[in-house]
């Protein structure tokens, strides 16, 4: 997720230099974690039960600083624009992933979800009319080239892999939807507000999906806690983390290190539920990167 901060004043004294390192550093973690605990978790809960108690919780834990920050009124057309960023990217997004982490593993889910940028720079030429220029339509290509790769090597079992990249690329369709919709609202809402009302309306998508959520929360067991952790930590405090490291470090530079996620998620899942993808897997994951690299290229300006 891509957030906004407000501009720090001038007299604000800038923090140590480690810090906006770590605040990422803690964010790339938390974000690779929930890969991991989503497929730990992916057969014991529904995908709706799942994501809307995350949500929730993320709700509880951002809804002290919006009251705070007080309630700017929206229009009806942001109000249109967060109902398709709250349902398309944290409803249906938690939905498909959800669903999709049941048929391939956390890193090739991480993998693929990296595929969301490319989505976002293609929507973003009718959306927005940024150009369509060789290096976009190049990296569209490999990107999706590497999409196929992964699908091809997800697993032995043909129909389950392919049907959990589908998935899992719908989730990173969702995620550009979110961003582009976003990146309009925060021109003028409060970047938590936008996440506040996002978080209750994917909640809101994800409750007819659910019905095992009560009986979770009766139960209090393992499955509980590893909502909430879903909840607190990659959900409201990393995005807090990252809107940190954001203030104080270069956008673009700080963007690229979101392509380390698979590797820790691999590396967590590894480690912990004894879980790594497949060699062709990394193949294609490195090309999908290598597209969402390309699609970032500026064509040199022609001479005048």
């Amino acid at each position: 997720m891509t957030t906004t901060t407000e501009p720090r004043s001038a007299e604000t004294a800038a923090p140590p230099a480690w810090l906006p390192v770590a605040a990422g550093g803690i964010t790339l973690a938390m974000w690779a974690s929930a890969f991991v605990v989503i497929r730990h978790v992916a057969h014991d809960v529904s995908p709706g039960a799942l994501g809307a108690g995350r949500l929730l919780v993320a709700a509880l834990v951002v809804l002290p600083l919006v009251l705070r920050r007080g309630w700017v009124r929206p229009t009806p057309r942001e109000w249109l624009l967060l109902a398709v960023g709250g349902i398309g990217w944290f409803g249906v997004y938690n939905l498909t992933l959800n669903a999709g982490e049941r048929h391939v593993d956390a890193g090739t889910a991480a993998m693929i979800i990296q595929i969301g940028p490319v989505i976002v720079a293609l929507m973003a030429v009718p959306l927005f009319g940024e150009r369509l220029h060789g290096w976009l339509l190049g990296g569209m290509v490999v990107g999706f080239a590497g999409v196929a790769v992964i699908a091809r090597g997800s697993s032995t079992d043909a129909d389950a892999s392919l049907l959990g990249v589908l998935l899992v690329l719908v989730a990173a369709a969702m995620y550009a939807v979110g961003v582009l919709t976003q990146k309009v609202l925060l021109r003028r809402l409060p970047s938590v507000q936008v996440v506040l009302v996002s978080f209750l309306m994917g909640a809101a998508t994800c409750l007819p999906f659910s019905a095992d959520l009560p009986g979770i929360v009766a139960g209090g067991g393992a499955e509980l806690w590893w909502i909430v952790y879903l909840g607190v930590l990659p959900t409201a405090v990393a995005f807090t983390t990252w809107a940190y490291a954001l203030t104080h470090t270069d956008a673009g530079a700080l963007s690229l290190t979101t392509f380390l996620v698979p590797g820790i998620a691999t590396l967590i899942a590894w480690l912990t539920i004894d879980e790594v993808p497949p060699t062709l897997t990394f193949v294609g994951g490195a090309l999908a990167i290598v597209g969402v690299l390309m699609t970032r290229r500026k064509p040199a300006a022609s001479a005048g």
